[in-house]
């Protein structure tokens, strides 16, 4: 079956397309290479139209229920994107048609779509984003009771519906094998690699320092499990040793209006630029302008066994990184960071206080960070696994069946 032939639906939930990077990638990554793509999701972050084309992509979006916190609130958000993206599947199914879903979770049900379209010889194909039970133990502080083994029993369920699966790490490949039952074959490991025509190297823009000597740049969504109240209390311990660093925040998310208040309670008003969701020219501005760069994602099991968008972003601008030390966090970056003490902010503080002392320290981090990504971790390398993967399901590879 030649590439204009094979037809693939992706299924992605929590975010908009093409806002959600990694889908957006995987997508027209697909289309360039001649697949036929679809996409459904949710409307939202200035994505609203029901359905258009883009860059060979088409893609199908649907209303959810306002965004809102608490277990009935995610019940009737689950149950509205399910009944949607069944209603969009049927469609598309008619009008363009797909051998395979590729459903990115969370949540994890989005093969409950596929079992309607397997009699016609579709397929399931997993792309685990994120490991559901971490992120319920990283919200919820508990890994037991019916909620948190509801999440281990979608799991189960999704990779037993799955013919093979994509991870994002190893972390994500041993959890697919152990505890998903999956055949180490079965499971392809695809790390979400930056664009280098996106991650673009520019001059500084000094007067976002504000007149002080350094900036501490950290882009990403504002979380409370993002851990910015550790790059808070960092800035504070810095601020008492002197005044000569601004922090740039890059980002916006649910706890964006907390973190601003914190800094204001913290006395950092002056020296701390939230800049909320932003345009790329506007991150690329304050990212090439930073000395260093932070992960402050806090230490829990989610986020040491995920990879972080941001760490691979900062070492393409060729940025020194301090994080805190995360199992893949430190697979990511290696020499391109300083790892902190975990959850540790005074220790966070001591290593960007580091960095900022020695500039030769600074260059050579960063020459690291840049040139691990030209030759290994963007896009254009990490996305090679994306293409083998179909390419061994679509000549029967997985199951002796071709399509």
């Amino acid at each position: 079956m030649s590439g204009s032939e094979r037809k693939i639906l992706i299924i992605v939930e929590n975010l908009p397309v093409p806002f959600d990077t990694r889908v957006w990638q995987e997508a027209t990554t697909l289309a360039k290479n001649g697949y036929t793509v679809s996409v459904i999701c949710p409307k939202g972050k200035n994505y609203n139209a029901d359905e258009e084309t883009l860059e060979g992509v088409h893609i199908f979006r649907h209303d959810l229920p306002e965004a809102k916190s608490g277990a009935f609130a995610y019940l009737q958000e689950y149950t509205t994107a399910l009944r949607e993206e069944k209603r969009l599947a049927g469609r598309v199914y008619k009008e363009i048609g797909f051998d395979v879903i590729h459903g990115c979770n969370p949540p994890d049900d989005i093969y409950m779509v596929a079992k309607k379209f397997r009699r016609f010889g579709v397929r399931y194909v997993f792309d685990h984003h994120d490991i559901c039970p971490e992120l319920y133990e990283a919200k919820f502080g508990r890994a037991s009771g019916p909620f948190y083994a509801s999440q281990l029993f979608w799991e189960r369920q999704t990779y037993r519906h799955c013919t093979f699966a994509f991870v994002t790490n190893e972390s994500y490949k041993k959890i697919a094998i152990e505890r998903g039952g999956m055949p180490p074959e079965r499971v392809i490991v695809l790390r979400s690699g930056p664009k280098l025509e996106r991650m673009q190297i520019r001059e500084a823009d000094e007067s976002l320092k504000n007149g002080r000597r350094f900036m501490v740049g950290y882009l990403g969504v504002i979380g409370k499990q993002e851990g910015v109240d550790y790059l808070l209390k960092a800035a504070r311990i810095i601020r008492e040793q002197g005044d000569d660093v601004q922090w740039g925040i890059v980002g916006g998310g649910p706890y964006l209006e907390t973190a601003r208040r914190h800094a204001e309670e913290m006395g950092l008003s002056d020296c701390v630029t939230f800049t909320g969701r932003a345009p790329d020219d506007e991150m690329l501005a304050y990212l090439n302008t930073a000395d260093v760069c932070v992960n402050s994602d806090e230490y829990n099991a989610m986020n040491d066994k995920s990879t972080m968008n941001k760490v691979m972003e900062y070492m393409a601008l060729g940025k020194p990184i301090v994080q805190f030390d995360l199992t893949e966090g430190r697979f990511s970056a290696q020499e391109a960071s300083l790892y902190a003490k975990r959850n540790d902010a005074a220790d966070m503080a001591d290593k960007i206080l580091t960095l900022l002392k020695d500039p030769d320290l600074r260059a050579r981090m960063g020459t690291f960070g840049r040139e691990r990504v030209v030759n290994e971790l963007s896009w254009e390398h990490t996305s090679k696994a994306l293409l083998e993967g179909y390419e061994k399901f679509y000549t029967g590879a997985f199951d002796g069946k071709k399509f």
